[in-house]
């Protein structure tokens, strides 16, 4: 997978988010550079991971969708996501509260978060 964020800058946006920095600017670079960091480390086509309206990645090996929308969605708010791969939320929490919605027999992405410790 080819990264359009530096680690060096997606690093930066986290640790400036962490120590209070909401603003647009910051949380799209984090968001994007986690959604990175989910299709690098676990490579595929079969479940589409979307934070809208910042971004969307394919990951996690299986049968490959090719047309309209995949079998298999996980979809949250940025603030959610953010907190999800960095494990001050999990999964569950997030699928429970509502912040999370998530459809298809492959779309329980629990066990792979956290995904990035600063």
């Amino acid at each position: 997978m080819r990264r359009k964020i530096a680690r060096a800058d997606g690093h930066q946006a986290i640790l400036t988010f962490l120590s209070g920095d909401s603003s647009q600017e910051n949380i799209a670079t984090a968001v994007r550079f986690l959604l990175e960091e989910l299709g690098s480390n676990h490579p595929g086509s079969s479940v589409e991971v979307r934070i809208p309206p910042l971004g969307a990645v394919q990951c996690i090996e299986g049968p490959t969708h090719t047309r309209g929308t995949p079998a298999n969605v996980v979809e949250m708010d940025p603030i959610s996501w953010i907190g999800l791969a960095l494990g001050k939320s999990s999964f569950e929490e997030l699928a429970v509260s509502g912040k999370l919605t998530a459809s298809g027999s492959r779309s329980d992405l629990a066990g792979l978060f956290p995904i990035f410790i600063p």
